[in-house]
């Protein structure tokens, strides 16, 4: 088993810019799509709490770029836990070009999340759903926990 979660992306024209690489927003979609992803094959009953009143708020997300990709990469959007308080999470999350002549990291991202429930006027914060929790703990990196027996 991998100490990441991952799903692969082939780039597309319309993920480009004028000059041909990928534009920055991008990737800051993919690490949605990519939390998401994880939610539904690893975390289903969390989605059901969401549809009740677990909210996952995002703190915060940034991207560190260190390679330029372009039009019909291959890339790989690797998901770890870096860090897990009672009520919050953040995500690390690697990009990587998968070409044939290996894998090359073209940028590293982050995304913390707060758990919060109650109505959208008197949210309030909630411990993270041990389901997550069970999830999480294959992706989770070395010392990832504050508190927690993940």
């Amino acid at each position: 088993m991998s100490d990441y979660y991952e799903i692969r992306h082939t780039v597309g024209f319309e993920e480009t810019n004028l000059v041909g690489n990928v534009y920055y927003v991008n990737y800051v979609r993919w690490q949605g799509r990519c939390r998401e992803m994880f939610l539904k094959e690893k975390a289903p009953a969390v989605l059901e709490e969401v549809r009740a009143d677990l909210k996952l708020f995002t703190l915060k997300v940034e991207c560190e770029f260190f390679a330029e990709i372009t039009a019909f990469d291959e890339l790989s959007i690797r998901l770890r836990l870096e860090e897990l308080t009672q009520t919050q999470i953040q995500f690390t999350f690697d990009y990587v070009h998968l070409h044939p002549d290996g894998e090359r990291l073209v940028a590293r991202g982050r995304q913390r999340i707060a758990c919060m429930r109650g109505p959208n006027t008197a949210t309030v914060p909630s411990r993270v759903p041990e389901q997550l929790l069970e999830a999480l703990a294959p992706y989770a990196t070395e010392g990832a926990v504050n508190g927690r027996g993940v």
